[in-house]
């Protein structure tokens, strides 16, 4: 085998390539290389979601994700309906398997992942509608048929990403896929190519994994503390979340380095969206590529109403507003998100916490708490 190099990475200072053992040593042995890394394969993750997040509350408000990119790194966007009409939202597309220059999908989970971002519900007529509805979609295909492709293509998508954020206004990057975390995140590669793009004002939501229910499973670049990690739930197919559980194939911490992990839960179970074949036709998928977009989407929500979030800020905002699943005990400080309460005002907030507390305190306690909240807003004023 001859040595050969695959494509430059300047995004991490690097390179991919084709090597031989002994070129591999040398490398290894050169004080200025700081680490090498297998260029591993990356694969893709495999109606009620959405009430179950009271996902529809911030479209009452206004906010429905319009001028806002998402891009979404995947098997490619089919031209579906959802996404065309009644305006065309495929804004952008870049192929790294085949080169192809208009919008196509030859597997169907870049589409169905699309579809749960930004779906507009054209061909149901208004039955089947993403999260943003009005968002735009910048599509890169960079797994292959199969749904597989390796590191160093990924990282190529998000170089071209933050190279064009101004071309296509790209606020959001969507990454339901993953790879086994083999190296802590300071020596992985997908880690510090996911640092740039936040760096560079990008917001990064990442899928879990689908290799729960073990512990420790959770995939590169999810193990990353800067991105978004988004495990799935099960809504059990009703929109009441009191029966919501952890969906048993999502994947979870903790990290190599220690952190809790995933950030925020979403439904992953049957997830009804958009197919690559049938372009006015939808299918169900499940998985934490599922719940991934539903996050997504609602940050692009989120965007709408605050222009100039940091991502960190909209990672703790998401958090914030989130609900403890009561049926999942081993993730109690993990909880799922929910658009109510992430789009309600501070006043809104506060009255659902005292109708939370009312329903489990007798009243003296109530009072009690009553008081405290008083205090503490009449402290915060001070300054």
């Amino acid at each position: 085998m001859s040595n050969r190099v695959k494509r430059d990475l300047p995004l991490i200072d690097g390179f991919a390539g084709l090597m031989t053992t002994d070129t591999i040593y040398k490398i290894v042995s050169n004080p200025e290389v700081d680490y090498i890394s297998f260029d591993s394969r990356v694969y893709a993750l495999l109606d009620i979601a959405a009430p179950t997040m009271d996902a529809y509350f911030p479209h009452d408000k206004g906010y429905n994700g319009e001028g806002i990119t998402v891009a979404v790194i995947d098997t490619g966007v089919a031209p579906h309906s959802d996404l065309t009409r009644p305006t065309n939202r495929i804004i952008g597309f870049k192929d790294m398997v085949n080169d192809k220059s208009e919008p196509y999908d030859d597997n169907g989970h870049g589409t169905h992942v699309a579809g749960i971002i930004a779906a507009s519900g054209y061909s149901s007529r208004g039955k089947y509608i993403g999260i943003a509805p009005k968002a735009n979609i910048l599509g890169i295909k960079a797994l292959d048929k199969a749904g597989g492709g390796n590191i160093s293509d990924i990282i190529d998508a998000i170089s071209y990403i933050v190279a064009t954020k101004d071309k296509y206004n790209t606020k959001i990057i969507n990454l339901s896929l993953g790879t086994p975390a083999n190296n802590s995140c300071d020596k992985d590669p997908l880690c510090k190519a996911v640092d740039m793009a936040i760096k560079a004002g990008l917001i990064v939501v990442v899928a879990a994994g689908n290799s729960g229910p073990e512990k420790g499973t959770i995939l590169s670049p999810g193990i990353n503390k800067n991105v978004i990690t988004v495990g799935a739930t099960d809504d059990k197919r009703t929109v009441d979340p009191s029966d919501d559980t952890i969906a048993p194939f999502s994947s979870r911490g903790p990290t190599l380095e220690g952190l809790m992990k995933p950030d925020i839960l979403a439904p992953g179970a049957n997830i009804k969206s958009l197919s690559n074949t049938k372009l006015d036709g939808y299918t169900s998928l499940s998985g934490t590529s599922m719940a991934t977009p539903l996050v997504s989407g609602s940050v692009a929500l989120l965007l709408n109403k605050y222009k100039d979030i940091s991502p960190q800020d909209v990672k703790n905002k998401l958090i914030k507003s989130s609900i403890a699943l009561s049926n999942s005990p081993e993730i109690q400080d993990i909880g799922v998100l929910n658009l109510k309460l992430l789009f309600s005002d501070e006043k809104d907030n506060l009255e659902n916490v005292i109708k939370s507390c009312s329903n489990t305190m007798d009243n003296d306690l109530l009072e009690t708490l009553l008081m405290l909240l008083i205090i503490i807003f009449l402290l915060d004023s001070r300054f």
